[in-house]
């Protein structure tokens, strides 16, 4: 398996980038066992991509480096159960396509899919739904390719311990080969987004959790609002958004970007594009009916670096208030929005929701036209207030935490680790970031 010289990964928010020795496309489990092979030999350590979407440097290596886009096919398909499995390196958009044409849909999906089901798993990226897990709970079992280049299958029934650190591993454990995913029977979403308040969202947290299957909301800094999205399974046949020609001319423009450009210079009139745009966009009420994905997924717009914590769902009113505090007494100028979304808890070692259910609160900060905005101060301020109060960090984004502070956030912490150097002892899976983690 011949190898690349002089690619450049980059990935989807260009905040984070690398050079590997060698950059390596293979499309049998033998290509990658090949390539584990020459690892060992020449003592380099290997990571493995799928899109790169993850805002981190979770991937980041000047070693080798494993491209998995032509290990994508599907393996087979299960009517009868719902199931389907696939090679690791398929996106969720080909996904979603393919269980459309079977029948067949995800039951809940993360804001994109232009992601690999391997790194999607791998993260713990996860959706909305006060009864639904992470993308990870889905998982029926998968086969893992460890540094020695043996092959393991593992699910609940099979080597339970590999496969509960496998399904949320930060691919410190080896290669995600295939893996099978349990779904339901295709659907459609009904949508009702609105606007409200923030204060009165909080109050009532708990009747909106069990209004719909799909509850989240965004708040918007300075305005005291937020936009809500209640979305449940129906039967009714597809009504899509109605969008005006006017508004996809502004989104042709880059409005949003155009605003918080102008706003980098003169950073007070933040919460004045805040209040714009919440007008602009949120004033009414929407109802339509629309393919899953189609809901489930939104538009990122432009390049952002994003810090997201899993909260202990108790403490859900508790941090966004402190959050909110913060950033009108330091007069932060906080970009739209705080995405807010709740997780159902599981037993996956190193999931968020591990043991517990959580809310997950993204923040964000927006790179208009490419440009750099400081943001590490709303950084900081939201890493304590969410650490302070139970939070665990997104293992797909940047985060600050060593190892001797996750440790004392995961019960399983000493377990995954006992596994994770079983099946990988000279640390070959490890880069700076998990490093960082593990030590």
């Amino acid at each position: 398996m011949k190898g690349e010289k002089g690619f450049v990964f980059k990935n989807w928010a260009q905040t984070y980038s690398c050079m590997p020795e060698l950059l390596f496309r293979p499309e049998t489990d033998e290509d990658i066992r090949e390539i584990l092979d020459l690892a060992r030999e020449k003592k380099k350590t290997v990571k493995v991509v799928g899109e790169g979407h993850s805002p981190s440097d979770i991937v980041c290596t000047d070693d080798y480096l494993i491209s998995m886009k032509k290990f994508n096919r599907l393996v087979d398909v299960n009517h009868e159960k719902n199931q389907v499995t696939v090679e690791a390196g398929i996106t969720m958009n080909d996904l979603n396509k393919l269980l459309k044409d079977n029948g067949m849909g995800f039951s809940v999906l993360g804001a994109i899919s232009g992601i690999s089901v391997g790194g999607m798993i791998s993260t713990g990226t996860h959706g909305t739904g006060k009864n639904y897990g992470c993308s990870s709970t889905h998982v029926v079992d998968l086969e893992l390719m460890t540094a020695n280049g043996d092959i393991i299958k593992c699910s609940r029934q099979e080597k339970p311990e590999t496969f509960l650190c496998a399904c949320c591993s930060l691919g410190s454990l080896g290669v995600i080969l295939r893996v099978t995913l349990q779904c339901e029977p295709a659907f459609n979403l009904l949508s009702k987004v609105y606007p409200a308040e923030l204060d009165d969202i909080l109050e009532h947290l708990d009747v909106h959790l069990s209004s719909s299957d799909h509850f989240r909301f965004q708040y918007y800094p300075y305005t005291g609002k937020v936009e809500v999205f209640h979305d449940s399974r129906t039967d009714k046949p597809i009504e899509k958004k109605k969008t005006s020609w006017f508004w996809d001319t502004l989104c042709g423009f880059h409005l949003f970007q155009l605003l918080y450009w102008i706003s980098s210079f003169i950073p007070f009139l933040v919460k004045y594009v805040n209040h714009f745009i919440f007008w602009l966009l949120h004033s009414k009420q929407e109802v339509y009916v629309d393919w899953a994905p189609s809901v489930f997924n939104f538009n990122c717009l432009f390049e952002q670096f994003v810090n997201e914590w899993s909260i202990p769902r108790e403490n859900t009113a508790l941090v966004l208030k402190e959050l909110q505090a913060w950033i009108i007494n330091n007069d932060y100028p906080a970009h739209i929005p705080i995405e807010v979304r709740f997780v159902k808890g599981d037993d996956i070692y190193l999931s968020p929701a591990s043991g517990r259910d959580v809310t997950y609160i993204n923040i964000i900060c927006f790179k208009p036209f490419g440009k750099f905005v400081p943001h590490d101060e709303y950084w900081r301020a939201y890493q304590k207030i969410a650490a302070e109060n139970g939070g665990r960090p997104h293992w797909a984004k940047a985060h600050g935490l060593t190892g001797s502070e996750l440790k004392t956030k995961y019960p399983k912490w000493d377990a995954f680790c006992q596994v994770r150097e079983s099946l990988d002892p000279a640390g070959m899976f490890l880069n700076e970031n998990l490093k960082r983690t593990f030590n």
